[in-house]
């Protein structure tokens, strides 16, 4: 069952009082549009196909029977968030986010502004920006209306199957706990936090000098950090005033609440050291310029633990308590939102003693594992993404379970680019691309404004009502509290140079924006060439397909064909720069673009930016590392295996049952850059993992 986020308490009520189905959970990715937790109908009937390892073609769905009122009751509390233990604030960032996690290799580095920038999920993928705010209240009209719109898998060419077992339901992130992804660095180590400790260095400040302030200032310390009080400072009494005395308080507050600025003041002929917050002054300074000893590493890396926020979050977070600025950080690679990630960061200039006395006020995130290097990181970097996936309450028989986590770990799954490469609501962000790439800049802007069907934020759908019935980009840009949205800065492009200059307007919107578009669109046509090459041959190689010798493409000549395997197979992203394979498929793209009313011999554009030098990619990927096992359970609020942060805390590994009322599948499974976790497990549930399909099928006991 799918849940918007304001309302599914009051969904679940109503699902308590009339049957709804039984129902495969889908990738977490969808809840870019629905921040929720949730559940949809997995794929029982399928098209049986010889053990040769044809393709399967999605066909049909089946629902199973209602649940009990109890059981209702059960995921009413199952659906609570899980907080990180430990010390920290009750206030924290409660939207909810995608978790199509991905890996892609980067070489430039992301602008750390969210709303300035395209956003980055798992290592780099791109998300669309104008598409992440739909926190708004909903109702089940709006419900509905979002499941009438948007994209199918169908749509964006995601139609095979490559395994033949039967697929069976299960729920994915019934917990965030559920779902944990770990860096793979380029030194193929997984990143783990397992180590609290600060590395010893005499330049830091001495842990004596935290004594000199009593619990009662440390509060008030911690609430002013935390914006728990109404008061902008707190005031400090010295006692013994000296100098050195004045200079250790202002020490031990700058250290133990990173957040803080301070000053000294006579007040009444007394002196007082004032604490107050930075921000709205200089708070993104550069980092405090102090003695760094030359036989320290420039940069501090440690291992970054988080909950329910993405890097960039975290980052900003970080750098507004630290009082510096975000891109001081660097990171081989973004995490999204809805899961638990572990991953390394490098910070310039800032002490392990320093960063670990956020463990202490922050919630969410904690931070270890600290060393000194020489070097930043980098983005790209990365080997990939290990995962710990559990699906609950699977339906799947022991044997097909092995079937398909044996064809998981044999065969692999297609590598497509999933549902969130091509946004969430009724316009598509290929649509988009296509129109660039068309030098159509007149149908650019109509894609990014026009009204849509679909739920969407109240004050987007006034906005676009604005420009239907004005096309005055002032007055639309008035009903839009954020203005920097892509909306909001294409209508402030359109204000200063005017309707007849588009694209001057349109490049007011950062690059990396703009190009997630284009980018969407070679991705289009790649899943829809992808699904045809299967289709047409199988997974057998054949003369004419591509392989990649080194960082170059070549084709496979007759004498070569029982040399390689699929899994040596790449296909080409269309661009001026790659080759194409040579046979019917090579056609097909020529075709696709053709009526597309493109040229595939003239992938340059005009604009430098949006010429497309096109990539190669790997039609099939086999996880590594793949381990599964089934558990049995009876409390789906009770976690099944341990985290990072479990373990550090000592707390003992759950006690599994023998025999439960439910079963899980919990699978484990390393992934290269560039590749969709979720695909994977689409190819584990034989499930559509679109928006309009699991709302299909997860909103009839709505009406």
């Amino acid at each position: 069952m799918l849940l918007l986020a304001a309302w599914g308490r009051r969904l679940l009520l109503a699902a308590a009082r009339r049957p709804w189905p039984a129902v495969v959970s889908g990738s977490g990715y969808l809840q870019k549009a629905l921040p929720c937790e949730y559940v949809v109908a997995g794929w029982t009937s399928y098209q049986s196909v010889p053990l040769n390892m044809e393709a399967v073609e999605m066909t049909s769905v089946s629902l199973k029977r209602p649940h009990s009122e109890d059981e209702v009751a059960t995921n009413v509390d199952g659906i609570k968030r899980h907080k990180i233990s430990g010390e920290s604030s009750k206030t924290g960032n409660n939207s909810e986010q995608s978790i199509d996690t991905v890996t892609e290799q980067s070489g430039k580095p992301l602008v750390e502004d969210k709303k300035d920038d395209i956003i980055l999920n798992e290592e780099g993928e791109e998300q669309d920006d104008e598409l992440e705010e739909s926190d708004e209240e909903g109702d089940p009209e709006s419900f509905a209306d979002m499941m009438k719109h948007g994209l199918t898998e169908l749509d964006v060419g995601i139609t095979k199957f490559v395994s033949s077992h039967k697929g069976f339901s299960g729920i994915l992130k019934e917990r965030y706990s559920d779902f944990v992804v770990h860096e793979i660095g380029k030194d193929g180590r997984i990143s783990h936090l397992d180590d609290f400790s600060v590395p010893v260095d005499d330049e830091d400040p001495s842990e004596e000098i935290f004594t000199v302030l009593s619990n009662e200032d440390k509060q008030h310390l911690e609430e002013l950090q935390l914006f728990k009080n109404k008061e902008t400072s707190v005031a400090i009494e010295v006692i013994e005033d000296t100098k050195e005395k004045r200079t250790i308080i202002h020490q031990a507050v700058k250290s133990l609440f990173p957040g803080l600025e301070t000053k000294t003041e006579d007040r009444d002929g007394k002196k007082y050291i004032i604490a107050y917050h930075a921000a709205g002054k200089k708070a993104l300074a550069n980092p405090r310029k102090h003695s760094w000893p030359k036989s320290r590493g420039s940069y501090c890396h440690f291992v970054l633990y988080k909950e329910n926020k993405d890097t960039m979050d975290a980052i900003n977070v970080l750098s507004k308590f630290l009082r510096v600025k975000p891109n001081i950080f660097s990171y081989m690679g973004t995490k999204d939102k809805r899961a638990i990630t572990v991953q390394e960061i490098a910070v310039l200039r800032i002490t392990a003693q320093r960063l670990a006395h956020l463990n202490k006020c922050l919630m969410n995130f904690k931070l270890g594992n600290f060393s000194y290097k020489n070097h930043p990181l980098k983005l790209g970097e990365l080997q990939g993404n290990h995962f710990t996936v559990l699906l609950r309450n699977i339906t799947g028989t022991d044997d097909q379970v092995q079937q398909a986590m044996h064809s998981l770990r044999e065969i692999g799954f297609i590598n497509y680019y999933g549902m969130q490469r091509f946004g969430t609501t009724a316009v598509p962000t290929y649509q988009v691309g296509r129109a660039i790439l068309q030098n159509n800049w007149n149908e650019v802007m109509d894609l990014i404004l026009k009204p849509r069907p679909g739920a969407e934020k109240g004050y987007l759908v006034k906005c676009r009502e604005e420009w239907a019935k004005t096309k005055d980009p002032a007055a639309a840009l008035k009903k839009l509290p954020v203005k920097r949205c892509v909306e909001g800065q294409l209508l402030r492009g359109l204000s200063k140079y005017g309707l007849k200059n588009i694209f001057s307007a349109f490049g007011i919107i950062p690059r990396n924006n703009r190009l997630m578009y284009i980018h969407s669109y070679q991705s289009y046509v790649w899943n829809n060439m992808v699904s045809k090459r299967i289709e047409e041959f199988g997974l057998k190689t054949v003369v004419g397909d591509l392989v990649l010798k080194g960082a170059t493409a070549v084709h496979i000549e007759e004498a070569d064909v029982d040399n390689y395997t699929i899994h040596d197979i790449v296909m080409p992203l269309p661009g001026f720069d790659v080759i194409y394979p040579r046979h019917k498929i090579g056609d097909a793209y020529k075709e696709m673009l053709v009526a597309d009313n493109l040229d595939i011999n003239n992938m340059r554009h005009k604009i430098r930016d949006y010429s497309l030098s096109g990539a190669y990619r790997k039609i099939i990927i086999r996880p590594q590392n793949v381990s599964w096992e089934v558990v049995a359970y009876d409390d789906p609020r009770i976690p099944l295996f341990n985290t990072d942060l479990d373990k550090l805390e000592g707390k003992p590994p759950p006690v599994l049952v023998t025999e439960g009322k439910f079963k899980a599948l919990k699978m484990e499974f390393s992934l290269p850059p560039s590749t969709y976790a979720t695909m994977a497990i689409r190819e584990v549930l034989k499930m559509d993992t679109s928006i309009k399909n699991q709302t299909q099928l997860n909103t009839i006991w709505l009406r």
